[in-house]
């Protein structure tokens, strides 16, 4: 038996190397573990990429978000634009700051917010938009910046998906008042769990690194109510490393998602609007009426494969809202998210592309 031929193929593969190992293990024999020199040395190496920026690392994207809207100084009682279509972590931190998040439909090919239905949902009550750049390619910020400016909104980047996308060669992360990026195991790169939070205005970049250390900057003189947000020196030294791979990594995604739009043709595969860079955290294609059916089959060929996202997020039992957003609901019906990470070998892009091609025909 061949076993190299019946491998299974992982959706996503977390690449941790010696150096990653060697960085925690000088951690580790320092004893000094929570967040100190190797998370800020994490946060200036990170800005870099972000036109130097201010950034603030905590502990996971999702906390990186609540900090964005809470730096921004929305609450109870205001209204924060949000797509439905995307993980519930962007909606949740809205409504954990107490303000109410007001769900948006997407355009059916990028994923993305429809920037078209924005003003019709604005009202005096609207402080902010968050722009969710899903699956790795930016929603489209020269619009939404606009649409912005007119209504003196804030502008939030989810970017927990984008690390290096960009638009005409403006990295995400900079264009908004305030981006958060992720660095969970599946992410583009990791540090274990861990999230950066990158602002435009060094005040509030201030506030989020009060807000991530119980409301202090000094020791015992908390100033305001804060969280335990904060990142060790542990999972920075992951990052660290990381990032020095990050653009390689990218280039790697690029060109499998290259392959497989080449050589995928019984379905609808992922469009990267001229100007943009699209890095791919997930490649994702659209199936009308067989999705199911096709996952399933994947999954019994070794092939990992998943439903991002089964269920608008407005839908969830932690929003429970009737809404007609009629793109979002046929994305949840139709998109399959297969593996583009680095580690794929072009054997393994020919049996993704010949397991969709065959099972489509025959399912067809």
């Amino acid at each position: 038996m061949n076993l190299m031929k019946n491998k299974n193929i992982p959706l996503a593969k977390p690449l941790i190397g010696s150096k990653e190992k060697r960085a925690v293990q000088r951690v580790l024999n320092s004893g000094n573990l929570a967040q100190g020199p190797v998370v800020a040395a994490f946060e200036k190496n990170f800005s870099r990429f972000v036109s130097d920026r201010d950034c603030v690392a905590v502990n996971s994207g999702t906390s990186g978000l609540v900090t964005a809207v809470m730096s921004l100084g929305i609450g109870q009682g205001d209204e924060v634009i949000v797509p439905s279509f995307t993980f519930a972590a962007s909606a949740n931190s809205i409504a954990l700051s107490g303000a109410k998040p007001i769900f948006i439909d997407i355009n059916p090919r990028t994923f993305n917010i429809d920037f078209s239905l924005i003003e019709s949902l604005v009202n005096p009550k609207t402080k902010a938009i968050m722009a969710v750049h899903l699956y790795g390619l930016c929603a489209d910020m020269k619009q939404i910046l606009e649409i912005a400016k007119k209504h003196n909104l804030f502008v939030i980047e989810d970017a927990a998906q984008a690390h290096l996308a960009a638009i005409n060669g403006q990295n995400s992360g900079t264009f908004g008042d305030v981006a958060v990026f992720s660095f969970y195991p599946t992410k583009n790169m990791t540090s274990g769990e861990g999230g950066m939070v990158v602002y435009k205005d060094p005040a509030k970049a201030r506030i989020a690194r009060l807000i991530r250390n119980q409301g202090m900057e000094k020791r015992y003189h908390n100033e305001i109510p804060g969280h335990n947000f904060r990142m060790s020196d542990i999972h920075a030294a992951i990052g660290v490393e990381q990032l020095k791979k990050l653009e390689n990594w990218t280039e790697k995604r690029q060109a499998n998602a290259d392959f497989l739009s080449g050589a995928i043709h019984e379905a609808v595969t992922p469009l990267t609007p001229n100007g943009f860079r699209h890095v791919f955290h997930q490649y994702t294609i659209r199936v009308k009426k067989f999705r199911d059916e096709l996952a399933t089959r994947l999954s019994a060929d070794g092939i990992g494969n998943a439903t991002y996202y089964p269920v608008p997020v407005h839908k969830l039992p932690s929003f429970n809202l009737t809404q007609d957003l009629p793109e979002t609901e046929l994305a949840t019906q139709e998109a399959l998210s297969l593996p583009v990470h680095p580690s794929l070998s072009r054997t393994d892009l020919k049996k993704i592309a010949n397991a969709v091609n065959r099972h489509l025909k025959e399912i067809k």
